[in-house]
């Protein structure tokens, strides 16, 4: 065919498979999107089921690998030539960006993932040519086959970058499995262009605390700041407030912070030899000729490589050696008076006066061509606030200690979305454990667990204080960077103990009791309020009329307050909790939008967070005690009268505030029960209430009960190792 039919004969509707087709969310944008909780399905992902990496790459020569890493650095190929002959610098730049999008606040974003290849990252203005890096890397992933991951490769190929130009990493752990397609889960900022003005996710963007959250990047399509200045306007101590809030939103301090922008820029270079306007179309967007090779460099003039190559706009390198590790990015910024200038592609870069010549950086291309070298806004930020100073001036004086910290500061960047230790992988693993990886110690797996169940069962707790304890202990846990969970019972320890959300009076009463247990028995407290959990359950069961044994795996820890960075916490109180029916405040995102974010944190499904609600609401769960969706006369028993209540057409729902509805009997107009917008959306969403039906039907009631204690257990083993 020659591409001549015309569209009124082609068998397939125009757009379905592409981003211009109407979809429901489309038609009814007001509808509960549940996409986010069926992402990566197994589906997607052409490994199968019996495919483990973990395992698998237990088995890769992590020294052959490590040394054909070496080897390419240096391996400079005609069509993307290295800048001075060493792709170091690309390698920590590409490294950087697929780790640096970790934030602190919901855990997501960051390298385990592998998700650079995919939009909107591998699109982003602030990853031009980096899809250039990842090609230079395929030799090796083709060679490594599935013993390595695409998350694991680049990310080792920054840390051996480093290596080759002589720092002394402080290690490296294997480990992260690749996805299949991009995350839908995670929120970049709502502006519709790319690195549109700061403003619009700032309450204030003066003030630089008031950036919407979960937030870190300060305008959409950065990793960080905008190198320019706030909103391209360069202005060094402005730029400070904003580096320091986004590196804290990463978990990470002045120090950290003034290793890692300096340690950064020590080696490679920024590119911003030609015009903006000559970068093509970024790789999603490309034509299929280019085989998803996107910012096509340069002009007939020249062929866009070398010295022409373009990407941030910036054009220079920070040190006069920029393929060694030294500390010349220090020697250069406090040795010299720096002045704003423009760079060839017309961006804000600042620039020596009366640089001496030994001092100046070789043309990538030509080493007898010396060249300006630049500092960014940031870059001068670390010269001009003094905090930063001071920092700076320290790792002046003392190579040995900016290295040290440096190198820390990048395992940390590079591993902070890890989850603990023990998941790490490799012969670079190293043996210090870090407060940020959450330590928890080995619990003991030799007590008696029936003797424990028997005290637990003595001690006088109600079904209802057994579960939700059991339960606010484990909703911490965070799929995003493996944070939380059962595991180190940090609902004892602050900040947890004092959370609103764990109502502090009730739980501190239980936990009293559940202390008692564990000290008697040498069982951890940890695996003490799972117990508790279970049997709680295993209660409602019962009362339901049916029998229930749950599995319990012991080995849990207890972790203390030395164990614990409270701060790194902080930012993990719920503020609202679905499963338990409650809200610290008024939000402007509707309660079962919170809902969903708690549960795709968590790892659940939309049929998972089904039951696991209509279950909770039975057995008494609610904050405070409230009795919204309680749509049952035998509290405490694990039926399924939640989802036969919502589903029976006896009743009508009347509003009564923002939050709140009456049930009422449509004969009578009596009230029979309250309900809040998350138990009625299991009711008004078409998919959800097609899962509640299910367990309203009259021949599913056992399968109820067996659907939920999958879940619960899923969820009280979620965070083990």
């Amino acid at each position: 065919m020659d591409g001549s039919d015309t569209a009124g004969k082609c068998p397939v509707m125009h757009g379905a498979v592409t981003a211009s087709s109407q979809a429901n969310a489309a038609w009814w944008p007001n509808a509960l999107n549940l996409d986010i909780l069926h992402q990566h399905d197994s589906k997607t992902n052409p490994m199968g089921p019996d495919f483990d990496y973990r395992e698998e790459v237990k088995s890769l020569d992590f020294a052959g690998l490590k040394a054909d890493l070496i080897a390419l650095m240096t391996d400079s190929q005609d069509w993307w030539p290295a800048d001075w002959g060493h792709y170091g610098g690309f390698m920590i730049r590409m490294a950087w960006h697929s780790a640096g999008t970790y934030r602190l606040a919901d855990g997501r974003g960051g390298g385990n993932t592998g998700n650079q290849r995919f939009a909107p990252l591998n699109s982003w203005p602030d990853n031009v040519s980096l899809d250039k890096a990842r090609r230079l890397l395929w030799p090796i992933k083709k060679k490594y086959g599935n013993k390595l991951s695409w998350a694991d490769l680049m990310l080792l190929a920054g840390n051996v970058a480093y290596e080759s130009m002589g720092l002394k990493t402080f290690g490296f752990g294997f480990g992260r499995a690749d996805i299949w397609g991009p995350e839908k889960d995670i929120y970049w900022g709502a502006e519709k262009e790319w690195l549109a003005a700061s403003d619009g996710r700032y309450g204030d963007v003066t003030d630089a605390s008031t950036m919407e959250n979960p937030l870190a990047a300060v305008q959409m399509g950065l990793i960080y700041v905008n190198p320019e200045g706030v909103n391209g306007k360069p202005d060094p101590l402005n730029t400070a407030h904003h580096v320091r809030e986004t590196f804290a939103r990463m978990a990470m301090n002045d120090e950290e912070t003034v290793a890692l922008t300096a340690g950064g820029h020590t080696v490679g270079k920024a590119h911003g030899a030609g015009r903006g306007e000559d970068i093509g179309s970024a790789p999603e967007g490309c034509d299929l000729e280019e085989q998803g090779m996107g910012w096509r460099n340069g002009t007939t003039a020249n062929n866009g490589l070398g010295r022409h190559t373009m990407s941030s706009g910036i054009e220079g390198a920070w040190t006069t050696e920029p393929t060694k590790w030294d500390n010349g990015y220090f020697k250069l910024l406090f040795k010299y008076d720096w002045e704003l200038r423009r760079s060839p592609a017309g961006a804000w870069q600042w620039e020596p006066i009366n640089i001496a010549p030994e001092d100046m950086p070789a043309d990538v291309e030509d080493p007898t061509i010396k060249c300006m070298p630049i500092m960014t806004d940031a870059d001068m930020a670390m010269k001009m606030d003094p905090a930063y100073r001071a920092i700076s001036e320290r790792f002046a004086a003392d190579q040995d200690y900016f290295s040290e910290t440096f190198a820390r500061a990048w395992f940390k960047l590079t591993h902070r979305d890890m989850g603990p230790k023990a998941r790490y992988i490799g012969p670079d693993v190293p043996a210090e454990d870090l407060i940020w990886q959450d330590p928890v110690p080995a619990g003991r797996t030799d007590y008696d667990v029936a003797a424990v169940k028997a005290k637990i069962a003595a001690a006088g707790l109600s079904v209802s204080d057994m579960v939700t304890t059991a339960w606010d202990s484990a909703r911490t846990y965070r799929g995003s960077d493996l944070r939380g969970g059962t595991n180190g019972a940090r609902i004892r320890l602050a900040p947890q103990k004092d959370w609103a959300g764990n109502e502090p009076d009730r739980l501190a009463s239980v936990l009293a009791k559940l202390e008692a247990v564990a000290a008697a028995t040498g069982a951890s407290v940890a695996d003490v309020i799972v117990l508790a959990g279970n049997m709680g359950v295993e209660a409602a069961a019962k009362a339901a009329g049916h029998s229930l044994s749950l599995p319990f795996t012991a080995g849990r820890g207890d972790a203390t307050d030395a164990m614990t960075d409270a701060s790194s916490f902080d930012v993990m109180e719920p503020l609202h909790d679905g499963y338990r029916n409650w809200l610290k405040a008024h939000y402007a995102v509707s309660a079962e939008e919170l809902l969903l974010d708690r549960t795709q944190l968590m790892g659940l499904t939309a049929h998972e967070m089904t039951v696991l609600v209509g279950g909770m609401r039975v057995i008494g769960t609610n904050h405070g005690g409230t009795a919204h969706g309680v749509f049952t006369d035998r509290v405490g028993a694990l039926t399924p009268d939640f989802f036969v209540t919502l589903t029976d057409m006896a009743f009508k729902w009347v509003p009564k505030g923002r939050n709140l509805y009456d049930i009422q009997d449509r004969k009578s107009g009596a009230v029979k029960y309250t309900a809040t917008r998350v138990d009625l959306v299991f009711g008004s969403n078409s998919v959800l209430r097609a899962y509640a039906e299910v367990y309203a039907q009259d021949d599913n009631a056992a399968k109820f009960v067996r659907d939920f204690a999958a879940v619960w257990t899923k969820v009280m083993t979620s965070g083990l190792a």
